[in-house]
């Protein structure tokens, strides 16, 4: 297995002595490669096609916390903590329920200039740490999660 970094934006790290803070530039907007490798960073991570040919799946210690379709990747379903998954549909209008999954844990967000690239990375970090938090405690030491 790949060791990859566990890292969020606006985590801090010493570099070189000094404090600094992780973030990112970039100046397109969100796509199926950037989602994929920002995905594919976090710890304990995989992909994998359970259900088709045409659905990428993200899972964290091989629970699911992100998926995409290869062929209409305009968007990703994205698991939210339940308190908040109202508040994001009405406040941004690229947050829609889930399609096909339950509507009270998944969003689907659509990629679209309107959003900066930051907040889809926070929403993955929020999907992903969700899932972390609802491992058992045996598989987060096994993971080292």
């Amino acid at each position: 297995m790949i060791k990859r970094p566990d890292f969020c934006i606006g985590d801090y790290f010493l570099i070189d002595g000094l404090k600094t803070t992780l973030t990112i530039q970039i100046n397109k907007t969100m796509n199926i490669e950037l989602f994929r490798e920002y995905c594919l960073m976090k710890k304990a991570t995989s992909e994998c096609f359970p259900f088709d040919q045409e659905t990428l799946v993200f899972k964290v210690a091989g629970k699911m916390f992100a998926l995409i379709n290869l062929s209409d990747s305009d968007h990703a379903n994205l698991k939210s903590d339940p308190e908040k998954v109202i508040s994001l549909r009405e406040h941004y209008e690229c947050v829609k329920p889930g399609y096909h999954m339950n509507k009270k844990h998944w969003n689907t967000v659509y990629f679209t200039d309107e959003i900066n690239d930051s907040l889809y990375f926070e929403w993955i970090d929020d999907s992903y740490n969700l899932v972390v938090a609802s491992l058992p405690n045996k598989v987060k030491i096994e993971y080292s999660l």
